[in-house]
């Protein structure tokens, strides 16, 4: 039988009181993650002007909000990138194919006007699907 409660993860970002939103949200064998920003875990931004370190750092919070749901990123089935300079794809693409080379997922890249704060430049969703269990 499929356990089909709905789970909350919430990872205390500031703005999670503020929008009213989850960092994840596992309902069943599906983990929706929210797009995950560059900041670390004292709050303060990762990799300041570098495209491929904030896109690790988004990826790390990912995996943080899956690990929490039960899974990790081998269960990831699709990604989608927020940046706000498509100029860097080539970096975020090197961060994200070193995270997901093997696990392959769906995946977008988008370039956005801005994000939430104004130096970050990449925000990253994720789906995932546990199976196996």
């Amino acid at each position: 039988m499929i356990d089909d409660r709905r789970i909350n993860i919430r990872s205390g970002a500031p703005w999670e009181p503020i929008v009213g939103y989850s960092r994840a949200v596992r309902v069943g064998s599906f983990v929706a993650v929210s797009g995950s920003a560059p900041i670390g875990p004292d709050g303060e931004l990762v990799g300041e002007g570098d495209p491929y370190l904030q896109t690790q750092r988004c990826i790390e919070v990912i995996a943080a909000a899956l690990e929490e749901a039960g899974c990790g990123l081998e269960h990831v089935i699709r990604t989608r990138m927020f940046v706000t300079d498509i100029e860097q794809w080539p970096d975020i693409a090197r961060a994200h194919e070193e995270a997901f080379g093997d696990i392959a997922p769906a995946t977008s890249m988008v370039e956005v006007a801005r994000l939430i704060e104004p130096d970050v430049l990449i925000e990253i969703e994720a789906d995932a699907i546990v199976t196996g269990e």
